[in-house]
């Protein structure tokens, strides 16, 4: 059941204890957590952490994250859900990459929810991570979590 902006990424990202690259080629770790350049070798990163290591790093990044867009009016009009879309974007490509959805943004500020999906759907992550996206859009329209709930799964 998807509640937070934790649960969301835990689900989107998954765990892995050991370094691994993710689907842009940089060495991750956890629960999604880039530790390296783009390319970096594996063997450089001998490390192993917990799932409650991986939950804290996240905790931490999930916060950091959430004060540097807390000014942007856009977010703090934003309901919970709505809320953890945006983090959860900035998560996978920064906060800058987020800021680079100009158009989407100023929709969500205006409340044009259902335009600011259209919006992420046609994007350039939309087509790179497709089914995430999806579901992100989803969420910023209906403003719930039921894309990742009992009922609203596809």
């Amino acid at each position: 059941m998807i509640e937070t902006v934790e649960d969301l990424l835990c689900f989107e990202e998954g765990y892995r204890a050991d370094p691994y690259y993710c689907s842009e080629g940089y060495p991750t770790i956890g629960i999604g957590t880039r530790i390296g350049p783009k390319g970096a070798a594996l063997v450089n990163y001998q490390m192993h952490w917990s799932r409650d290591i991986a939950k804290a790093h996240l905790r931490e990044e999930v916060k950091a994250i959430s004060d540097k867009i807390d000014g942007y009016p856009w977010f703090r009009q934003c309901n919970g859900p709505r809320r953890a879309v945006l983090v959860s974007m900035a998560y996978q490509m920064g906060v800058s990459g987020l800021l680079g959805f100009k158009n989407t943004l100023q929709l969500i500020g205006a409340g044009d929810y259902a335009a600011a999906g259209r919006g992420m759907r046609q994007s350039r992550w939309y087509k790179q991570t497709p089914a995430r996206a999806e579901r992100h859009a989803r969420v910023m329209e209906s403003g719930t979590f039921d894309a990742y709930n009992a009922g609203g799964r596809q």
